[in-house]
């Protein structure tokens, strides 16, 4: 089954990846409405297809994402003042599900960030398994400057870089270059030009692979509830999950691929 029809967002199968394009270069790739609920389509769509193990998340012509689409807000006003009971709540509400979606998908999630990664943008590289960065990308979260939080948003920043960190920018609107970004570790890699980062993208889905699918899955939702769940009851699911996988059929390919000297099915 193809990918579902977008009109804000480029999508394609390729080996086992679903690579994501977010396609409106003529406003910086600025999330939408449409775009949130299309990026959560495309989410809902790779649970379907048990071959997509990696979805790469990007812009199109060289920028990322610029932040909210100013038209929504625009759009949100004028319904507040005609009456709805609060357009603005539920157009940031829907943005948090989209971002809480991408973060819990149990694909490995990787970021490809170019250009301008502002606010919902930067939320967005914050929830990726793995990022790669432009050394002369531009990250910030420039809300608190417009008189806003970044309320959906900071929750994630948090968690990706530590309170300390995420205060800092938060509260400065601070803006920094992609080799900034690295150090924080809202990216895990830094290049300097499109050659690089093609070639960094290769030996990371090739990377991804060579790990079991569903190994990798349940190695993810580990490590999400971490921060949130009881630890005693956690090593108790893990120890469960670790049982299922060594006596499943991955568990099984692996230990004969291992034995056998070659690469295990999945890796094929």
């Amino acid at each position: 089954m193809s990918p579902p029809v977008t009109e804000t967002l480029l999508a394609e199968c390729r080996d086992h990846a679903l690579h994501i394009t977010l396609n409106r270069p003529q406003v910086r790739n600025a999330m939408s409405l449409p775009m949130v609920r299309e990026i959560m389509a495309l989410f809902d769509y790779a649970d379907t297809d048990a071959r997509l193990r990696a979805i790469v998340l990007r812009g199109a012509d060289g920028h990322f994402c610029a932040g909210g689409d100013i038209a929504d807000m625009a759009n949100a006003r004028a319904a507040a003042e005609s009456g709805d009971a609060d357009p603005f709540q539920a157009l940031n509400r829907e943005f948090g599900r989209m971002i809480t979606r991408v973060n819990q998908a149990p694909q490995t999630v990787v970021a490809i960030l170019e250009g301008a990664v502002l606010g919902g943008g930067f939320g967005l590289a914050c929830v990726s398994d793995v990022a790669i960065t432009l050394n002369s990308t531009r990250f910030g979260l420039p809300e608190t400057g417009l008189g806003i939080p970044p309320a959906q948003i900071a929750p994630f920043v948090a968690r990706r870089i530590g309170l300390t960190q995420a205060r800092r920018l938060a509260l400065l609107g601070m803006r920094c270059d992609g080799e900034e970004a690295t150090r924080l570790g809202i990216a895990h890699e830094c290049v300097t030009n499109a050659d690089e980062l093609a070639d960094k993208l290769a030996t990371i889905l090739a990377q991804i692979k060579r790990c079991a699918p569903q190994a990798n899955a349940v190695t993810k939702r580990l490590l999400l509830d971490v921060e949130g769940a009881d630890l005693e009851t956690l090593l108790d699911r893990a120890a469960a999950d670790f049982s299922r996988a060594i006596q499943g059929p991955e568990g099984r390919e692996g230990a004969l691929a291992f034995m056998q000297k070659r690469n295990p099915e999945w890796a094929q």
